[in-house]
């Protein structure tokens, strides 16, 4: 990180108990992220401690768990959010336990609102498939905002590879419906950056990446991809959607 990075970061170091307005995230976010483009995946995760401090969280959907090493190594003990949709696999289960087993992080699993029973008296069954992106915002997207409460600032292990949708994701930007700061370490990564810190750090990998599914999500709307097809092309195979709304 430059100097005058590295003096804004210490402006606002601490525990931040007390969350920062709107107006004071996103002057934030308009001073550091151009400087911190081209940074180093670790430095990211450095300058983002240093900022806000606790108000500071990482996601993990458990495909495998690169940020949250990276992040453990910057900062052991830092909050690893995983939601837990009623719908996964349970490998990606086994996964998450693994990382809370192995990995200095503090794990928090956060579930919707209704159960999966619950969803499907009040919507009908099997909502996925009637109208998946309903059921993606009741028991993805809005958890997620409703966990992040607590914090200014969440990183996503999000990278520019992997849809043509993210190819413009900024590094540290503003998410404006979260009203968050979203810090996205791996954006620049490749595919072959991923598999080579995998590789030089025995990170937990979810057993699922090495048996045909190179993106993971709910097991209903997820499934095995062909050799060589996009690697996102079996989540909500067979419909117009490509995203559950999280990054949008």
């Amino acid at each position: 990180m430059s100097t005058a990075t590295t003096n804004r970061a210490r402006e606002f170091r601490g525990t931040h108990t007390e969350g920062r307005t709107s107006e004071e995230l996103r002057e934030l976010v308009s001073h550091v992220g151009a400087e911190l483009e081209l940074a180093p995946a670790e430095n990211i995760i450095e300058w983002a401690v240093a900022t806000f401090g606790e108000r500071f969280c990482i996601t993990s959907s458990m495909g495998d768990a690169v940020l949250a090493h990276l992040a453990a190594k910057v900062t052991p003990g830092v909050d690893v959010v995983f939601l837990d949709t009623g719908y996964h696999f349970i490998e990606t289960i086994g996964t998450r336990d693994a990382v809370q087993a192995t990995m200095p992080v503090n794990l928090l699993t956060i579930t919707p609102v209704q159960s999966v029973a619950e969803q499907d008296a009040a919507y009908g069954k099997d909502l996925y498939k009637t109208d998946p992106d309903l059921c993606c915002q009741l028991r993805k997207v809005q958890p997620l905002a409703d966990a992040l409460g607590q914090y200014d600032a969440w990183a996503t292990g999000l990278r520019r590879a992997e849809t043509h949708n993210r190819v413009i994701a900024p590094v540290v930007g503003w998410d404006a419906r979260k009203g968050k700061v979203k810090v996205s370490p791996l954006a620049r990564w490749s595919d072959d950056d991923v598999q080579r810190y995998i590789e030089d750090n025995g990170v937990l990998v979810n057993p699922l990446a090495y048996d045909g599914y190179p993106s993971i999500g709910c097991a209903p709307c997820t499934r095995r991809v062909a050799p060589g097809d996009d690697p996102r092309s079996g989540r909500w195979a067979g419909t117009n959607k490509t995203e559950c709304g999280i990054h949008r």
